[in-house]
């Protein structure tokens, strides 16, 4: 098993190396996962808090126990990040920070009880083990085309309806039972070179059965209606294009003054729209050595944003 590793971590850190952070207030971990992101910022900045979120109670308990030390200045919420965010910006009227984190964490996918890895003896991939929702529903009981869709639109797969008729032919016959099973059906016959065959596929499945990019959508319109004081940072780790094409989209919309549709001649919106700036002019990345010890953080990007107030 890979030992679990904060990805960016010394980069997260020095995003909130901020005068507003160094004076005190509240970051909001909306993932908490292990708890690194979390144990750094607090071990570094001796006068905030942390409002720490995740769904996964078996990460929250393992957290709780890392974080001990630190027990004064955490609070733990047991929810989505989306939820979860806007019941932490209810409860604390000084939020400075905003982190998120939005990959499958090396302990849920080492799991593999859970359902992540290609060698799960289960189909699950659930985030949330109170869902009813699991991959299994998603592999035996969609349609054609409702496959089609996941594998195409979450996925990027080039050849989603061959895929989608696989399953399909595939569980007429038997149930798929395990993770394992499905990745060795669609190793045998799907060919990649750069990447297992069954990545991609995984990847659909698993933001279907946890409406991820809903969740990080649902996130951003929050952090975006927020009333979060001037110079408050948001940062997002993203491990897949989809996630990364969001936010930086997203963040591109915060930065514009005039929101005007582009068929008006006249700005007829107060030209007054502007939340803030993109600290990062590209998404952030792994170095070199951080890579050399943690190939897991190979796509991770960061992507990070500073709010306005006048």
């Amino acid at each position: 098993m890979i030992p679990h590793i904060s990805v960016l971590k010394d980069e997260i850190v020095n995003l909130f190396d901020t005068k507003l952070v160094n004076t005190g207030g509240t970051i909001i971990d909306c993932t908490l996962g292990y708890g690194g992101h979390t144990l750094a910022l607090l071990e570094k900045y001796k006068n905030i808090k942390i409002i720490a979120i995740d769904k996964d109670i078996e990460a929250i308990n393992l957290a709780t126990k890392r974080l001990e030390k630190y027990k004064d200045r955490l609070k733990i919420i047991n929810n989505s990040f989306s939820s979860g965010l806007k019941e932490a910006l209810q409860t604390s009227q000084d939020a400075v920070g905003i982190l998120a984190d939005i990959g499958v964490s090396s302990m849920q996918f080492d799991n593999l009880e859970r359902g992540f890895s290609f060698l799960s003896n289960t189909l699950d991939m659930r985030m949330n083990l109170d869902s009813h929702f699991s991959a299994s529903e998603v592999v035996n009981n969609y349609s054609t085309t409702e496959l089609e869709r996941i594998f195409r639109d979450f996925g990027e797969i080039r050849e989603y309806k061959k895929l989608a008729r696989l399953i399909v032919e595939t569980r007429k016959k038997e149930k798929i039972q395990s993770s394992k099973i499905l990745s060795e059906l669609i190793a045998k016959n799907f060919k990649n070179a750069k990447l297992h065959p069954a990545t991609l596929a995984f990847q659909a499945i698993r933001i279907e059965v946890n409406n991820e990019l809903g969740e990080l959508q649902e996130m951003l319109n929050i952090c975006k209606d927020s009333n979060l004081q001037h110079g408050s940072r948001i940062g997002i780790i993203s491990f897949h294009s989809l996630e990364d094409r969001m936010i930086k989209l997203e963040f591109k919309k915060w930065e514009q003054s005039c929101i005007c549709p582009s068929s008006v001649m006249k700005c007829i919106c107060g030209n007054s729209h502007k939340l803030g700036n993109n600290i990062y002019k590209k998404p952030i990345t792994p170095n070199a050595e951080e890579l050399s010890n943690n190939n897991r953080a190979r796509s991770a990007k960061l992507r990070a944003f500073e709010f306005i107030r006048n």
